[in-house]
């Protein structure tokens, strides 16, 4: 985590736009099928290992990591130094009115932190350039995007060079934790390794996403070490 804030940093201070991938067992499955995802995540300036199986598959492919790196992790962090350092912070993505619940969050959570304007994930392709220009005008140092796998990747990649963040990065399902939507797992389901199942639980609409986690599973185990 801490390597990660470092590299975070480097890219905003170098005003030139990077792109951060916190890459899951599903989305790692995902880019497997889709050369188009696979491609923004062998081409991303930095990605961090987002889920245990992540962890699992790295060592045992004889490339160990010390720790998971969470998208959801990232955005309190990067919300703490937004605040110390002044970094403008945009939210974009979730259902209408999450994103400013979790901004108004994260702003008492961390006080001073500059999130400079915020924007729900649901507008259709044909608003998508009103959308851009709307961040672009914010002038943002971080765009941290929560629209689901591949669609934030695929937003980001084709939108860096319009909007030019020093660091745009996919976070998933972030703002609904700090919205109060979902509940984060508790520390010894984290520990235990069983977030994703937490999380199918309380949402039964990831059970399509928890499907492909067995799948990872097998394609690591047939793989060679």
């Amino acid at each position: 985590m801490d390597e990660a804030m470092r590299r975070i940093e480097e890219f905003v201070l170098s005003g030139e736009p990077h792109v951060v991938v916190t890459a899951d067992s599903s989305g790692l499955y995902l880019a497997q099928q889709d050369s188009d995802l696979r491609g923004i995540y062998v081409s991303a300036d930095l990605v961090t290992p987002d889920s245990e199986g992540v962890l699992w598959a790295a060592k045992r492919a004889g490339k160990a990591l010390p720790e998971r790196v969470s998208g959801v992790d990232l955005v309190d962090r990067i919300c703490a130094r937004s605040a110390e350092l002044g970094w403008r912070v945009y939210f974009l993505g979730a259902a209408p009115g999450v994103a400013d619940e979790a901004a108004r969050a994260l702003m008492l959570r961390h006080p001073g932190c500059q999130i400079v304007g915020s924007h729900d994930g649901y507008f259709s392709e044909g608003a998508e350039d009103s959308v851009v220009r709307e961040i672009a005008e914010a002038k943002p140092d971080v765009l941290l995007v929560a629209m689901g796998i591949p669609r934030q990747e695929k937003f980001i990649s084709a939108t860096r060079d319009r909007i030019r963040a020093g660091v745009a990065m996919g976070v998933g399902g972030s703002f609904d934790v700090y919205a109060g939507r979902t509940k984060r797992a508790p520390l010894w389901v984290q520990r235990a390794h069983l977030e994703w199942l937490w999380r199918t639980v309380g949402n039964p609409r990831k059970l399509k996403k928890a499907m492909t986690l067995p799948k990872f599973a097998w394609r690591v185990l047939r793989s060679k070490p």
